[in-house]
């Protein structure tokens, strides 16, 4: 069972490390941490990891969204794969400037996942 980041996050956070992948190159990084976030309605990539493998954001087109704090902002969209869980997400992402991406409904919507958080712990429900 992977373990809450209480190093980034007070109180602690569930975080997945997930690998992205290039559709066009196939290069691949992985270890990419990304917030378990059920209230973010799409996951959103860090821009420096992105730029990293090779995939170029798309000048004019993105997505204005709400932050948390009520302000919007306009955010650029990349089409790469996400695996997380064993499985492989195909699509558009929304771009951030954070070290640490969010990994919203539009993902955890098709996994089950158990948070334990007294014991600061998720894992996935097969």
């Amino acid at each position: 069972m992977p373990e809450y980041d209480a190093e980034n996050y007070n109180p602690p956070a569930p975080v997945a490390y997930v690998t992205l992948r290039n559709p066009a190159t196939g290069a691949v990084l992985s270890n990419v941490p990304m917030l378990i976030d059920t209230g973010s309605d799409t996951t959103l990539l860090p821009s420096d990891v992105v730029e990293k493998l090779g995939v170029k954001a798309e000048e004019d087109n993105g997505f204005e969204v709400q932050v948390f704090d009520g302000d919007t902002k306009f955010l650029r969209v990349v089409k790469l794969d996400l695996l997380v869980l064993d499985k492989t997400f195909r699509g558009e992402y929304l771009l951030i400037d954070r070290s640490i991406g969010i990994l919203g409904r539009n993902i955890l919507n098709n996994v089950r996942i158990q948070f334990d958080g007294p014991r600061r712990k998720w894992n996935e429900q097969k």
